[in-house]
């Protein structure tokens, strides 16, 4: 395989574990009572929560192991929709638009891959220190009481997260590079360590864009997927059927208004900087010894 594919999938693998705790966090942040956790506690008192080491990268491994097949489908996706529209022959630059639109269409088709990823690894993230669950449990159990289609509930809304949100990764990155790199020729600044600072600030500043512009879906698809197994949700003592994406939509409205769709951003944007900070160091750090520079984003874990 690739240069830039093995140094996407390694630096991918050391954000995710670098970010998991907060990610941890705002998971249950956003889960509230859709979840097996009770009442959502505030980020400090879900710190407390952790029982260990352990608990600091539970539910990591389904997407570092999914990592390699996402790289894969989104950076070819990606390649050949933005070779597709863009003006100008193969040598030309893509205009922004062709970036967004080139991007959403590489988001969407992981979708085969990110929906069975998010189900395991936000269920493996919620269960309680009491009774804590692994990914292969997580996806054991799954698939013995729902099947194959159990493994994609709450799909739609993660395709539709995943479009919108890797439509804005590559574009805010290729915006925000664009103005940097023409204030650094401006002024004359062509060193290697400037150039290095302005990769990590785009990358970082195209994970809080990207986290952003998708969070409230991401709140409605980690409240789908996570709602208690078996015969459904436990609201008031009653059991009721599990709810699709409107449904929760409109539950969790009802619950806290408009803000309940933003719970968690705050720790999901601080993450989103430094993990992508991260792995756009790693990234480059491999490709110097492995191949020749690539101006992609170095993973996929933007929205995992």
């Amino acid at each position: 395989m690739s240069a830039d594919f093995w140094a996407s999938y390694a630096s991918g693998a050391v954000g995710l574990l670098i970010g998991n705790p907060l990610d941890v966090i705002k998971v249950r942040l956003q889960a509230g009572a859709s979840s097996n956790l009770t009442t959502p506690k505030a980020p400090a008192q879900q710190v407390y929560q952790f029982s260990g080491a352990r608990s600091l990268i539970r539910g990591t491994a389904a997407p570092i192991l999914s990592s390699g097949a996402l790289n894969s489908i989104l950076f070819m996706s990606y390649n050949r929709t933005t070779d597709f529209l863009k003006i100008g022959g193969p040598d030309a630059t893509a205009s922004l638009g062709t970036s967004w639109v080139a991007g959403a269409i590489g988001g969407l088709a992981t979708w085969v891959v990110s929906t069975p990823t998010e189900i395991v690894k936000c269920r493996t993230q919620i269960s309680s220190s009491a009774s804590p669950a692994n990914s292969w449990k997580v996806a054991r159990v799954t698939l013995r009481t729902e099947g194959i289609r159990g493994l994609y509930f709450g799909g739609v809304v993660t395709a539709l997260r995943d479009s919108i949100g890797y439509g804005f990764y590559f574009w805010s990155y290729e915006l925000s590079s664009r103005i940097m790199a023409s204030r650094m020729n401006s002024r004359g600044m062509e060193s290697a360590g400037q150039e290095a600072a302005k990769i990590l600030l785009c990358g970082g500043l195209a994970g809080v864009v990207t986290w952003a512009s998708v969070f409230p879906l991401d709140v409605i698809k980690t409240r789908v997927q996570t709602q208690v197994l078996g015969t459904g949700v436990l609201i008031d003592g009653t059991q009721h059927r599990r709810f699709g994406a409107v449904e929760i939509t409109r539950n969790a409205y009802r619950e806290g208004g408009v803000r309940v769709f933003f719970r968690g951003l705050t720790v999901c944007s601080v993450r989103a900087f430094f993990v992508n900070a991260v792995q756009w160091a790693v990234y480059e750090m491999l490709m110097k010894e492995l191949g020749p520079k690539k101006n992609l984003p170095p993973s996929t874990d933007v929205l995992l």
